[in-house]
């Protein structure tokens, strides 16, 4: 039972780390556009000289 004293306080600050990861995310923009990227990877290449 004396773990929960440990692992609660642990888990919460975990949980303030992901939430503050995430919001970093969002505040650089890594969310903005989601589309470009999966329809880039269908262009061809240029030719090679």
């Amino acid at each position: 039972m004396n773990i929960l004293l440990l692992l609660i306080p642990l888990s919460l600050m975990l949980l303030g780390i992901a939430v503050y990861a995430f919001w970093w995310a969002v505040d650089r923009g890594q969310f903005d556009d989601l589309d470009t990227p999966a329809i880039d990877i269908l262009h061809d290449d240029p030719p090679r000289d």
